[in-house]
C-alpha cells in the first residue's frame, strides 16, 4: 500500500496552501476534504468577496491576535501578507486595497481564490480525496494510519490537520479535527466564538433591524470597569446588536461576558465633541429653533427612525417644543446622546460565529515548524490553532501562513 509523504486533513486555505508548498518541495501528497469541493468556507469570505489580507505591518499583525500574538511572527515572516499578495499576482489575479488595510481580489469574488488553489493543486499533482471524513488517526511504528467512516485507508509519514474550527458546520468545520488532536494527546483550550453579534435585552432594537448608526463611539461597562471600543459602524438586528466593531471585538466581549451578568453597551452618537461642548450646541440651538418639536431636531443627532424609541426610553416626549424642554429634561438629552445604554445579555452561539477562538493549545506546537511539541511529524495549521484574530483579513492570512510553514516544514525543509 501507497505511504504518502505528506498527508493534509482539511482543504481550506490552511490545508490547500500546506498541500500546495509540499508538493512544490517534490513530495507525494494527499489531500483529505470532507466536502465534494475544496474551499468551501472561503467561498463565504467577506461576504464572498474574499479579504484574503491585509497590508498591515508584521507588529499590528501580531497585535491582532492578542496576548499570544508574538505566537505567529516566524510564519509571518516566512510567508507574510505581501509573499501572499506575490502569489496571487504570480497567477494573473489583481488586487485592490480597502478601508482598514483589507485585501481583495480584484474580481472581487472568492471564486477567483479557489480557483486558483485548485489549479495550483491539479498542476502539482496533488491527490484530493473528496468526501473524505476521517473517523480515527493514530500512529504506528512511525507511519499515521487515517482512516474514513467510510473505511477508506491512507498511510502517510507526514500528517497535517487543517480542519478548521466549529463555525459554519455547514461548510465542513465540524470540529471534528479537535477531537483528533486530543486523542494524540493534545490539550484543546476553550472553544468561544470570534466575530459573532451579541443579543440585547431592549426590545425597541428588534423593532429597528436592518438600522445603521454610523460612526458611533462605544464602550463596555461591567463591574465598575470601562472598556473603550473603537469607533465605527453599529447594525441594529433582529436579535441584538452586529457591525464590523462588534464582530471585531467580540471575542473579548464574550470573554467577558463568562464572567460578569451585568454588562452594558454605552453608545456615543456624539463621539467628535465632549459632553459640555454638546450641552452648549443645544443651549444654543434650543434658543435659535424654539418652535421646533424635539423629535424635528433631533433628526441632525440621531437615525429619524430611532429617534421616538430612544426618547420613550427616556420618557421624553417626542412633540414637545424646544422652548418647552427644562434643563433636567436637557441633562436627560445630553446623556442619551453620548452615553445611551442597551443590556448585552449572551453572544449568538459558536456555530454562528465567523471564526473559532480556541483550539490546540500553541504551547503544544513548536511556533518555528507548526509541529507537534507531543507527536513527531504531526503539524497544525489554521483555525484549528487556539485563539482567533481580528477581523480584516488577518485570520486568513493566518491560515496561509501557518498553511505554508507547516508544508514546508513537513517536507523536511526548516
Amino acid at each position: 500500500m501507497e505511504i504518502f509523504d505528506v498527508a493534509v486533513i482539511g482543504a481550506g486555505p490552511a490545508g490547500c496552501m500546506a498541500a500546495l508548498r509540499a508538493a512544490q518541495l517534490n513530495k507525494e501528497v494527499i489531500l483529505l476534504e470532507r466536502n465534494d469541493k475544496i474551499g468551501r468556507k472561503l467561498l463565504l469570505t467577506g461576504q464572498g468577496r474574499c479579504n484574503f489580507t491585509n497590508i498591515a505591518s508584521l507588529k499590528v499583525f501580531l497585535e491582532m491576535f492578542g496576548k499570544r500574538g508574538s505566537f505567529y511572527r516566524d510564519v509571518f515572516y516566512k510567508f507574510s501578507n505581501y509573499d501572499l499578495i506575490d502569489y496571487f499576482q504570480s497567477r494573473g489575479l489583481g488586487y485592490k486595497v480597502e478601508d482598514s488595510g483589507r485585501v481583495f481580489p480584484i474580481t472581487e469574488k472568492s471564486k477567483t481564490v479557489v480557483d486558483i488553489l485548485k489549479k495550483d493543486l491539479d498542476e502539482l499533482q496533488v491527490k484530493i480525496l473528496y468526501n473524505f471524513r476521517l473517523k480515527y488517526l493514530n500512529k504506528d511504528s512511525g507511519i499515521f494510519q487515517l482512516s474514513s467512516t467510510k473505511n477508506q485507508l491512507i498511510k502517510a509519514h507526514n500528517v497535517i490537520i487543517a480542519t478548521g474550527g466549529a463555525s459554519y458546520k455547514s461548510t465542513g468545520s465540524s470540529g471534528d479535527g479537535f477531537k483528533f488532536a486530543e486523542s494524540l494527546g493534545h490539550h484543546i483550550t476553550k472553544l468561544t466564538p470570534g466575530g459573532v453579534p451579541l443579543l440585547v435585552e431592549e426590545e425597541w432594537v428588534f423593532q429597528r433591524k436592518g438600522v445603521t448608526l454610523e460612526r458611533v463611539g462605544m464602550s463596555i461597562e461591567y463591574d465598575g470597569k470601562i472598556k473603550h471600543l473603537p469607533r465605527g459602524n453599529l447594525l441594529l438586528t433582529h436579535f441584538g446588536i452586529s457591525g464590523p466593531v462588534i464582530l471585531d471585538m467580540s471575542h473579548m466581549i464574550v470573554e467577558i461576558i463568562d464572567i460578569y451578568e451585568d454588562l452594558k453597551l454605552n453608545i456615543d452618537f456624539k463621539p467628535e465633541i465632549n459632553q459640555e461642548s454638546l450641552e452648549t450646541q443645544l443651549m444654543e440651538d434650543f434658543q435659535i429653533y424654539s418652535k421646533k418639536s424635539l423629535k424635528n431636531y433631533l433628526k441632525q443627532h440621531l437615525p429619524q427612525s430611532l429617534i421616538e424609541p430612544i426618547l420613550q426610553t427616556v420618557s421624553l416626549d417626542p412633540q414637545k417644543k424646544l422652548n418647552q424642554i427644562t434643563k433636567k429634561d436637557r441633562l436627560k438629552l445630553i446623556k442619551t446622546l453620548k452615553s445611551l445604554q442597551l443590556t448585552i445579555i449572551d453572544n449568538l452561539p459558536l456555530d454562528k460565529a465567523l471564526v473559532t477562538c480556541g483550539g490546540v493549545s500553541k504551547k503544544q506546537i513548536d511556533p518555528r515548524t507548526m509541529e507537534s511539541k507531543l507527536v513527531k511529524n504531526l503539524y497544525f495549521a489554521g483555525e484549528i490553532i487556539s485563539g482567533c484574530g481580528r477581523r480584516g483579513g488577518y485570520n486568513l492570512q493566518q491560515a496561509f501562513s501557518t498553511g505554508y510553514v507547516a508544508g514546508e516544514s513537513a517536507s523536511g525543509k526548516k
